[in-house]
């Protein structure tokens, strides 16, 4: 009988250095999104829904009594131009706060979305660790802003480029005028609403919200 060959646990493993940096994300403590007050840096965040949007009963259901264990969106923040990896601005960047405050004004312009429905938790973190933290967030969670409804992130193409299609989130959120000036897409808001209990009967949520086994978390 052959034996295994198990490889040890290295914590200094790029994969698992990036983990410990999603782990500390998710162990900050979840607030109203629309109460932030400004802070300095960048880093990594993940946004949380609990209100009564029907297509997303089965995330609510989730994030209710203050358990916030299945984000909505998972996203992140660099200084702008910035060298990966270098740090560069990334101490006086105001980047997180701004990008977050940004998709406080989507939700706060959408017609069917309550902003006191939506909290957040955020790390300000070296942005060398910034987009390994992210992915892995994604790869956890599969947020359905992120995996199946684009366009919650998108700015303003600006004056001349509407030609594309009105993104996804802004059909079943109308309230963003610089969507309205985009093409029309042939789906219809209650077909996208479909497409969205489909997608959470399809997918297993996480039985932890941890990125970390117990024995490996910082």
């Amino acid at each position: 009988m052959s034996e295994k060959n198990v490889l040890p646990f290295n914590p200094l493993d790029k994969k698992n250095l990036g983990a410990s940096v999603a782990e500390a994300m998710l162990e900050q403590t979840a607030q109203p999104l629309g109460d932030l007050q400004p802070f300095t840096g960048v880093g990594i965040y993940a946004i949380y829904y609990r209100g009564d949007f029907e297509a997303y009963r089965a995330l609510a259901e989730r994030n209710k009594n203050g358990a916030f264990t299945a984000p909505i969106y998972v996203g992140k923040a660099v200084p702008a131009g910035a060298r990966k990896g270098g740090g560069v601005g990334a101490g006086s960047s105001r980047a997180l706060y701004l990008r977050l405050r940004e998709h406080t004004e989507s939700i706060a312009a959408a017609t069917n979305l309550q902003l006191e429905d939506f909290f957040c938790r955020f790390l300000v973190v070296d942005d060398i660790w910034i987009p390994l933290g992210e992915s892995l967030l994604i790869a956890k969670f599969a947020p359905v802003w992120n995996a199946l409804i684009d366009g919650f992130g998108n700015h303003d193409p600006g004056s001349g480029r509407y030609k594309g299609l009105c993104p996804k989130w802004d059909v079943l959120h109308p309230g963003r005028g610089w969507a309205e000036k985009c093409a029309i897409r042939k789906e219809t808001p209650e077909r996208i609403a479909g497409e969205i209990v489909d997608y959470f009967r399809s997918i297993a949520f996480p039985a932890s919200y941890h990125i970390l086994a117990p024995s490996q978390q910082p």
